[in-house]
């Protein structure tokens, strides 16, 4: 046999172009597990920012929102960074002096320019939506209305932030934002899960939303709403009830007391032992009873309470026409309601007023509610504020009607019974967010939500790397194992 010497001379590993490729190889493998590592290392994120203003009946809210902005379109996740209630009532209630309207907002809007980066405010959209409060304004006097859109654009226009506009949401509009709000935090639109009906309650209006199998649009077409979402359709079933928010559903019903003009008002729905001398003007002054004013009334009449759970749902039922019905199956008022489906979000004044009186929780009885706002209805005034004493007196008398009235809303209204009530969740927040109707406005108007699920790559990066990997590592592998081989 030829002499090791020899063997090795004729080795091929040793040949120079070999021992190269080797290396090369080598220093491939590293800097491919360094990429990994990198590409998993925490980076300093930017971000992109939107505001939305919700100009509610009875308070106007700022919110802000905000996103990664490499993945702006399509991918990154929009979460609410800040909101801020502004001080004083709804805008439609400077009527009669409009550009107080726009001087409201300054303390938000200053807090916004803080809570945005200074770099981002030029790019950073600004809207403002105005709901049933404005709706109800415009009804009445349009000429105002305008008045009091044009101070508060004049207010907006003269921030640093990019100026999208104020304008009057629809009803539908408003439902249907709501749901897109209430699903995108949850996730259900870009996994294409059952969606989560919304229902909002606000001072001046209410919405109910939700997709139903028995629904496709053709029966009462006005009430359809369809969107094309991350690659899903949805017919979404929406309607929104003008005057049947808790402020305005409490005028009505004390229209309904008021009929004869009397100068006394025993009212099962307020505590026994609240009295209140009230205004009939005051009373009367909106669209929604404005012409039930009886004629001849005194100026005053005194609100008294007498507490009395089962009479207050009786006056409440009141406010509803449960009579009439051209479709198959409607809610009230002749509207047209599918079967309800899936579960429900409730938020806004829903969750404000049951989480006031300790009633979030849907997992007990329908009977068990009925009992404890049938205690806490009949609880004496003094006792009432004794109890609350932050709480201004004003809201304080209105939380035994208005849980009543939320309860004969969904049941006798939306049709929920005592074994659906348990699908409802009474909810303020979404993962951080605010459930309402102004994120998914936003969403809209900035196409953050695409028609069609995004394009996902055969493979992801860190499974490309990690094939590469073991590709280069075999490879050296089984060169090696070609070398102790040649040695013998």
């Amino acid at each position: 046999p030829p002499p090791l010497s020899a063997m090795k001379e004729k080795n091929p590993w040793h040949t120079p172009v070999t021992i190269i490729i080797t290396v090369i190889g080598v220093i491939a493998i590293v800097a491919l597990v360094t990429v990994a590592v990198l590409q998993n290392m925490p980076l300093l994120q930017k971000y992109k920012y939107g505001i939305v203003l919700d100009a509610g009946s009875s308070h106007t809210s700022l919110y802000i929102y905000e996103w990664p902005a490499e993945k702006d379109n399509n991918t990154g996740r929009v979460e609410q960074k800040h909101s801020c209630t502004v001080d004083g009532p709804g805008i439609s209630s400077y009527a009669s002096a409009p550009p107080k309207a726009g001087e409201s907002l300054r303390a938000c809007m200053r807090e916004a320019e803080e809570w945005v980066p200074k770099k981002r405010h030029h790019e950073t959209p600004l809207y403002l939506g105005a709901t049933a409060g404005m709706r109800l304004l415009d009804m009445e006097n349009k000429v105002v209305s305008d008045k009091v859109f044009e101070a508060v654009k004049g207010a907006l226009e003269k921030s640093p932030f990019s100026y999208q506009g104020a304008r009057l949401l629809k009803g539908q509009e408003e439902g249907a934002f709501g749901w897109v709000t209430v699903n995108y935090l949850d996730d259900r639109l870009k996994q294409g899960l059952e969606t989560t009906g919304a229902l909002d309650l606000g001072g001046a209006s209410t919405q109910i939303s939700f997709v139903s199998d028995n629904y496709d649009g053709s029966e009462s077409p006005s009430n359809s709403v369809t969107f094309r979402l991350y690659g899903n359709d949805y017919t979404l079933y929406t309607h929104s009830f003008l005057c049947y928010g808790k402020d305005q559903a409490q005028r009505i019903r004390l229209a309904e007391h008021t009929q004869s003009g009397p100068k006394i008002v025993a009212d099962p729905c307020s505590h026994p032992g609240y009295s209140e001398t009230k205004k009939y003007s005051v009373l009367y002054d909106s669209p929604c009873v404005s012409d039930r004013k009886p004629q001849g009334a005194p100026e005053t009449f005194d609100h008294t309470g007498t507490g009395n759970f089962q009479e207050c749902q009786e006056v409440v039922k009141k406010v509803f026409n449960f009579t009439k019905c051209k479709y198959s199956q409607c809610s009230f008022n002749g509207v047209f309601q599918p079967i309800l489906q899936g579960p429900f979000g409730a938020f806004s004044a829903y969750y404000f007023v049951m989480d006031f009186l300790n009633l979030t929780d849907t997992s007990i009885t329908l009977e068990d509610v009925k009992e404890k706002l049938k205690l806490y209805c009949a609880t004496p005034w003094s006792q009432i504020v004794q109890q609350h004493p932050k709480t201004k007196p004003k809201y304080l008398a209105e939380y035994c009607f208005s849980g009543t009235y939320i309860l004969t809303l969904l049941i006798d209204g939306y049709n929920f019974t005592s074994v659906s009530y348990s699908d409802i969740r009474f909810i303020k927040k979404i993962k951080g967010s605010d459930a309402g109707w102004t994120l998914g406005y936003m969403l809209n108007l900035t196409n953050m939500i695409p028609a069609e699920a995004p394009d996902t790559p055969p493979l992801p990066y860190a499974g490309y790397v990690s094939i590469v990997t073991i590709i280069a590592v075999t490879f050296q592998k089984d060169k090696y194992f070609l070398f102790l081989q040649s040695e013998c």
